[in-house]
């Protein structure tokens, strides 16, 4: 398989999400607006489109909040995760009871236009890299708590790929555990004493003095944070192949040229799940 295919969300996953935002929005009576003017027996046809350029992810968070409503109702992505848009383009098209359409729309909406949005951020950093270096962007830990997993393959979406998932499946070592297990040689030691043999170790760093300390007790990953494009071709050149680098910090579109030509393997950026802007994409009926 390439490695370029975007691979679908096991619904196992999706669907507690989307079932957790439904019961949020319905509350104790449910759409009361839409159950008092739609008769039931009304269908529609509709289309969720594109207001703006961007990369879509969440088709189908937002197809699964249409069927929980009622799995009569027809759901047809016309433009899936990782597709490109322009105003006007159809992502998803929809037939069936209006009751249905119109009382998951807002639910799926808000989950359709939050991950394309991150997707879009990440395409935009991918697209700025690229031409300068090797680098992938990859995302962090700073995720909407409940949408890790969702804004995680939203990245994937854009082009990016994906670090640690949560804090369980692989060390790394940062500022804070540095201070208090008194510097960074004892705390990859003591990382290394009490994990398994296949679970990588990654120390960040903020000198090239770290770094060096960091590399004579063999880490597998050094996390170089809020170094200069020149500092990080040092320390690109320090590693020489013997750990995986990673240059964080306050790193956007402008700048993510300089840090990819350093040379670094990855490039991890927060924002792009924490503070993306979101994609417009509306509903309207056909």
């Amino acid at each position: 398989m390439p490695d370029d295919v975007l691979l679908p969300l096991p619904r196992l996953l999706v669907e507690p999400v989307v079932r957790a935002a439904l019961l949020e929005d319905l509350g104790r009576a449910g759409d009361i607006t839409t159950d008092a003017i739609i008769p039931a027996g009304e269908r529609m046809e509709a289309v969720i489109a594109s207001r703006q350029d961007g990369v879509i992810a969440g088709t189908d968070a937002a197809a699964i909040a249409f069927e929980l409503i009622d799995p009569s109702l027809s759901v047809t992505v016309e433009r899936g995760d990782g597709a490109r848009v322009v105003p006007g383009d159809t992502v998803i098209r929809l037939s069936g009871p209006a009751r249905a359409v119109l009382t998951a729309e807002r639910v799926a909406l808000n989950l359709l236009c939050r991950l394309s949005g991150v997707a879009t951020a990440t395409a935009s950093l991918v697209e700025a890299a690229r031409p300068h270096g090797k680098a992938r962007i990859v995302c962090t830990r700073k995720t909407t708590p409940g949408l890790r997993a969702l804004e995680k393959h939203a990245v994937r979406a854009g082009g990016g790929s994906n670090h640690r998932f949560g804090l369980d499946d692989a060390v790394l070592i940062k500022d804070n555990h540095v201070t208090v297990a008194g510097g960074i040689v004892p705390a990859i030691e003591r990382a290394r004493a009490r994990t398994g043999h296949l679970v990588k170790i990654e120390v960040e760093v903020d000198t090239l003095a770290q770094l060096e300390q960091a590399l004579s007790v063999g880490a597998d990953a050094v996390l170089l944070d809020n170094m200069s494009p020149d500092t990080l071709r040092q320390a690109v050149a320090m590693v020489d192949g013997r750990a995986v680098t990673e240059a964080s910090g306050r790193i956007n579109r402008e700048t993510v040229g300089a840090v990819a030509a350093s040379g670094v393997d990855l490039i991890s950026v927060g924002w792009i799940t924490h503070s993306s802007a979101i994609i417009d994409l509306g509903l309207d009926a056909a």
